[in-house]
């Protein structure tokens, strides 16, 4: 787990000097009190196997696990000791209202979360087979999280924000991605940080083409963007994900203030313009990825402040 941590350390490249303009620290916070994280998009059941290292056909038995990428980042946060919030669409049924219900218990503002009565809410089966690869087979057809409309946002919630994070699943179909544009709009007019993480689905999209378009379609208004090696390969069409080069000049933009690249066992390498603080942050972030991978589903496995703590000590210990 030390290299795993330690790596974040070593792979970086800054791209300026260090500034004084205000960045996201290792707390989250800023110079005033607004620090609410508001999370959009999906949040959905995940049916994991029982046992690892199977292929969804092999496997005897299924646990079911709330998730849903940017779910997940809400309860992490709230777990962590900060504050954050939910805006998305369930179906009117037992787990909406089980998802609506996890939410609470984990202090994330759901608000933000609205019920459809003829849709049901978005089911997830996946795994991580033996040779490494996940497998998703998804139920959305459609599901309540896509027909989220405009009319149904908290925009109160939205311009509580200090950060507003979104994915992309959200941007695949109507009225769901206009839903998506008009909370950006509203967050970004609000002085909120925009933080993206494309969280490629591609069974999810009609195309790998309208997947890359739709992926970058929002990339420039991103103040924070997190993606992975994979996704790098994808949306560059092929290119060497370990090539800053080709990060530098396809991915980075001139208004983008961090770009997190995660790698996986390896930790994370990032780009930024302004180096302040991110070294601990992207540390403490690697820590808390080491342990949840530990256990079986995003939200049951997301840790606490004093467990990532503990780890980072255990770490430092053994250098």
């Amino acid at each position: 787990m030390a290299n795993n941590l330690t790596s974040a350390l070593d792979k970086k490249l800054v791209l300026g000097e260090d500034s004084k303009d205000p960045s996201p620290d290792a707390k989250g916070g800023s110079k005033d009190d607004k620090s609410l994280v508001v999370c959009f998009g999906e949040m959905l059941i995940d049916f994991v196997p029982t046992v690892g290292g199977v292929s969804l056909a092999e496997a005897p038995a299924f646990k079911k696990a709330p998730g849903g990428a940017p779910a997940n980042v809400a309860v992490g946060v709230s777990r962590l000791g900060g504050s954050s919030g939910f805006i998305g669409k369930v179906g009117d049924d037992e787990f909406g209202y089980l998802l609506a219900d996890i939410l609470k218990q984990n202090n994330v503002n759901n608000s933000g979360v609205r019920f459809d009565p003829s849709a049901r809410t978005a089911l997830a089966f996946v795994t991580l087979r033996a040779d490494g690869e996940r497998e998703f087979l998804f139920f959305r057809n459609p599901s309540a999280d896509m027909l989220l409309r405009e009319s149904e946002l908290d925009i109160n919630l939205i311009q509580q924000a200090r950060i507003f994070h979104y994915g992309s699943i959200s941007l695949i179909d109507e009225p769901c991605r206009s839903t998506h544009l008009a909370a950006m709009r509203i967050a970004k007019k609000s002085g909120c940080i925009l933080s993206y993480d494309p969280n490629l689905r591609l069974p999810l999209w009609p195309s790998e083409e309208a997947a890359r378009k739709g992926i970058m379609s929002i990339w420039d208004q991103a103040d924070i963007i997190k993606i992975s090696e994979d996704e790098i390969t994808f949306l560059t069409g092929g290119d060497d994900p370990y090539d800053d080069n080709v990060v530098l000049t396809k991915l980075f933009h001139p208004n983008l203030k961090l770009l997190v690249v995660t790698e996986g066992s390896e930790g994370c390498r990032y780009y930024t313009q302004n180096e302040q603080g991110l070294r601990e942050a992207l540390l403490f972030a690697n820590a808390c990825g080491a342990l949840t991978v530990t256990e079986r589903g995003a939200i049951p496995a997301m840790p606490t402040r004093e467990a990532v703590l503990r780890c980072l000590a255990q770490v430092a210990d053994k250098k």
